[in-house]
């Protein structure tokens, strides 16, 4: 079996809670590090959205392995960015038995 073709360069980050000042909190993303991928595009659709409607497009990024609880495999609740674009990271599998890579289920959402 031959290995994913790794030709996009991402950036994974992840969320933390920051204190507002005012007894409530923001959600602040920070840089984890970054990671080459292969980036497959799956189903889209437009569904409706509080400020009108929204495209959802699901993909499927292949990244180098890594065991859990490594700071450098993705899992759910982080995003990659790609520029201004962002890809929210629903559930992380291994592609193969080896556990040599991981595929990430992901969701990019852009207001129309």
């Amino acid at each position: 079996m031959n290995g994913p073709n790794l030709n996009v360069r991402l950036e994974l980050e992840g969320s933390v809670r920051q204190d507002d000042g005012m007894g409530g909190y923001r959600t602040v993303w920070q840089r984890i590090g970054s990671l080459w991928a292969e980036m497959k595009a799956g189903a889209g659709q437009e569904r409706g959205a509080e400020v009108g409607p929204e495209s959802v497009v699901s993909w499927r990024i292949t990244v180098r392995g890594a065991r859990a609880g490594d700071p450098r495999r993705p899992m759910a609740g982080q995003r990659l960015r790609m520029g201004s674009r962002l890809f929210a990271v629903e559930a992380v599998a291994e592609r193969d038995s080896t556990g040599h890579w991981l595929t990430c289920f992901a969701r990019e959402e852009d207001q129309t």
